[in-house]
């Protein structure tokens, strides 16, 4: 029976894990449950899944938890960030890594530090501290198993692949709500750019996949997670998000992963991992697809993936500036105080106004963090 940890436990990620772990019960025990503020969800699924700890980060919340969970037996509850790091360092079997944004990284740092296994959905980790999450995980022996649909495709065809073949790799993009868009971006409103056309995620992510910053991280996230270099990651749009990751070798050929977009698939290769569990799901069907397309991205209309890939070039404080810098900037975008294609132009402009340089710890990463969040929430 595994021990899984859930940190982000009522977001998106963390709601289609449980719903994973139903197809088999029997096989997981659930250690600790972590959420922000969403404590009616937290309360349900406390109830439900019996855990040993609770943990709300909102301590305005944690008297509502408490009372509502005062009959759960043998489950500590607790609230704030400290706690959210002492349960991290609970060793486990699973750590799903699911807290958005760069919250999530000191978490998930400690996770890998006493040797839990990493389920990563939490993308801002490895590029706000990449090298020093994979330091950690070689020390402790932690395995970091990707969530995101794209690593999560390229991950199984590594698994029984010869990585000296290798010649590039492939994440796949849906292109957005915009893609096909003749519309003006500085009159997007907030409505439009939720709605994906493929996935349903939460409100960070899916602006992310608006501006196709979400691919510009998730290759920056890649060059952490992979044994190539930072000219060997390719972008491909294709909309119909079917095919999820492919990898390229020596001799012209290629191998894809492809499934329905449903985040359930990649969850249940990671919680079932080294095994395959049976998930219900819709099973794919190519004949009703029928035609699979693939574009470029294009990098005048979505500057997003070319900013990704210089902060990746200079490399050091860069990642973290530019994460920090988008965050600020989808708030303020959700918030109506900027307009939809201001939010690439705050993450250039906090990315060109300051100085990097190379980062020695987490420390560092934190107060780079700290620094573009002040300059971006100032930029228009």
């Amino acid at each position: 029976m595994k021990k899984i940890s859930i940190f982000g436990s009522t977001g998106s990620i963390g709601k289609n894990t449980i719903e994973v772990i139903k197809n088999a019960p029997q096989n997981f025990e659930i250690l600790a449950l972590v959420a922000r503020n969403d404590v009616e969800t937290l309360i349900a699924q406390a109830l439900f899944l019996k855990p040993s700890y609770v943990v709300i980060e909102n301590e305005k919340l944690f008297f509502q938890l408490k009372s509502a969970l005062q009959n759960l037996k043998n489950c500590q509850i607790s609230c704030g960030q400290n706690a959210i790091l002492e349960v991290a360092k609970i060793k486990c079997d699973l750590f799903i890594s699911a807290i958005v944004g760069a919250a999530g990284m000191l978490p998930t740092l400690a996770a890998i530090e006493v040797g839990s296994n990493i389920a990563l959905a939490n993308k801002e980790s490895l590029v706000c501290a990449g090298s020093f999450l994979n330091a950690a995980a070689q020390k402790s022996g932690s395995k970091i198993i990707p969530v995101d649909s794209e690593h999560n495709a390229i991950f199984q065809i590594f698994e029984n692949e010869n990585l000296a073949e290798i010649d590039a790799i492939t994440l796949t993009a849906s292109g957005g709500p915009f893609f096909n868009s003749d519309k003006d971006f500085s009159k997007i409103t907030v409505a439009e750019a939720l709605k994906h056309p493929n996935w349903s995620m939460g409100a960070k992510i899916s602006i992310d996949s608006a501006t196709m910053m979400n691919k510009g991280l998730e290759m920056i996230e890649a060059f952490h997670i992979f044994p190539v270099s930072k000219k060997q990651i390719k972008i491909l749009v294709h909309p119909q998000s079917i095919i999820h990751g492919m990898v390229d070798y020596l001799d012209g050929s290629t191998l894809a992963m492809l499934s329905k977009p449903d985040m359930q698939v990649p969850l249940s290769y990671a919680l079932g991992y080294p095994k395959r569990m049976a998930i219900k799901h819709e099973k794919l069907d190519l004949v009703k697809l029928q035609n699979l397309s693939f574009f470029a991205p294009d990098d005048k209309k979505f500057p997003a993936i070319k900013i990704c890939r210089e902060a990746l070039e200079i490399d050091g404080s860069a990642p973290a500036v530019l994460n920090a810098a988008n965050e600020i900037a989808v708030e303020r975008f959700l918030k109506g105080e900027i307009a939809f294609d201001q939010i690439t132009r705050i993450v250039e402009k906090t990315l060109t106004k300051i100085s990097h340089k190379k980062l020695n710890s987490a420390q560092e990463v934190l107060e780079f963090d700290k620094m573009a969040r002040e300059l971006a929430k100032n930029l228009s």
